[in-house]
């Protein structure tokens, strides 16, 4: 077992290394203002983390244009009045010893209209009313990533990590399904990925030499198709230009649910790639001592820990103190998710997740 690699300081290719082989997930919470300006509840949610010691701790995603937010209360990078709060969060949890990554996300076709207006997509999206972006759009849609990559060097965080993940606007361009654009950036794979190394090369060129850069890719549904996912994760490992690449998997040990591959893991079809100095960690209910030492075992160079997180701020002090730690049982109860650090707007977001959360029952008068 893996179980002492994973307090093993891991370099990466740019920047500082991380102190153990344990990333904060990027975790959805609702908890940063309305203008995406950060929240002192975001902020006491991250720097706990930091101090549970976590070698990267990572932000929610973060929104890189207005048109983009996928949920309330997200956090923005879309504008310089961000940059105090980031400025405030990057330092403190480089300050409690922790790598500081922002994740840059914009949700396309998911973005709900209330928040938003019409959404947008690569293409016309009958199905959520999304409209498709102009070819002027699009380039200037990978320009913002750029641009919040370099508002996040600004804000003095070590690097970003690009949301390619999870049906958001990246992976509907990746989506033959979903992208039926008929210029350069829709097509063959290689034209649906091109924003995705477009944005890669840009922020190389634009950032500092050792500015961090990492991709979340997931190769299943929202539809995305396992070969053409490992196709883009080979050649993004090939060119070895990113620190880290973060498959979300969501469930580590799971097969494909496509029928041709299954017989193997869906994480094995990651980890038998060659990476160079890339680092592969895995997402996907990770949440006991023994599974991460088992995701090390299966090839990947860290985890990627999101429930197990928002149940201890502390998991990494907790499985290296006990090599048969596990995750408190589900439900529990609200106190508990804030003496873990949670504000109310994010337990109230767990108390949607089935199971997760106990029903209180009211107090007899």
């Amino acid at each position: 077992m893996s179980y002492a690699k994973l307090f093993e300081p891991m370099p990466l290719a740019h920047g500082p290394a991380m102190k153990n082989r344990f990333m904060l997930a990027p975790l959805t919470n609702l908890q940063s203002h309305t203008d995406g300006t950060l929240s002192d509840d975001e902020f006491h949610w991250l720097t706990k983390r930091a101090d549970g010691g976590f070698g990267l701790v990572m932000t929610c995603a973060a929104h890189v244009q207005a048109v983009g937010q996928g949920f309330p209360g997200q956090l923005g990078v879309f504008g310089d009045q961000h940059l105090e709060g980031l400025t405030r969060l990057a330092h403190t949890i480089k300050a409690k010893g922790s790598v500081a990554a922002m994740q840059l996300h914009h949700a396309g076709n998911r973005s709900p209209k209330d928040l938003v207006g019409t959404p947008v997509c690569p293409s016309d999206d009958p199905e959520t009313g999304a409209r498709g972006l102009s070819l002027a759009e699009v380039e200037t849609l990978r320009d913002d990533f750029i641009a919040a990559a370099k508002r996040a060097e600004k804000a003095g965080f070590d690097g970003v990590e690009i949301h390619g993940a999870h049906g958001y606007i990246l992976a509907q361009f990746l989506s033959a399904e979903i992208n039926k654009r008929t210029d350069r950036y829709g097509g063959s794979l290689e034209n649906r990925a091109r924003i995705v190394f477009e944005i890669i090369d840009g922020v190389r060129a634009q950032c500092r030499p050792d500015f961090q850069l990492g991709l979340r890719l997931s190769p299943e549904r929202f539809g995305l198709k396992l070969a053409e996912i490992r196709e883009v994760a080979r050649r993004v490992l090939a060119e070895g230009k990113i620190d880290y690449l973060d498959m979300s998997l969501w469930d580590y040990a799971k097969e494909p649910v496509e029928e041709e591959f299954k017989g193997r893991t869906l994480m094995s079809y990651f980890t038998d790639l060659p990476r160079g100095l890339v680092r592969l960690g895995a997402a996907g209910k990770i949440t006991s001592a023994e599974q991460c030492a088992a995701v090390l075992d299966a090839g990947c160079d860290f985890v990627l820990i999101g429930r197990g997180a928002i149940l201890r701020h502390d998991f990494p002090k907790r499985v290296q103190a006990d090599p048969h730690y596990t995750s408190p049982a589900l439900p529990v109860t609200r106190q508990h998710l804030k003496d873990e650090g949670l504000g109310d707007a994010f337990v109230g977001y767990m108390s949607g997740w089935p199971g997760f959360v106990a029903v209180e029952e009211a107090v007899p008068a």
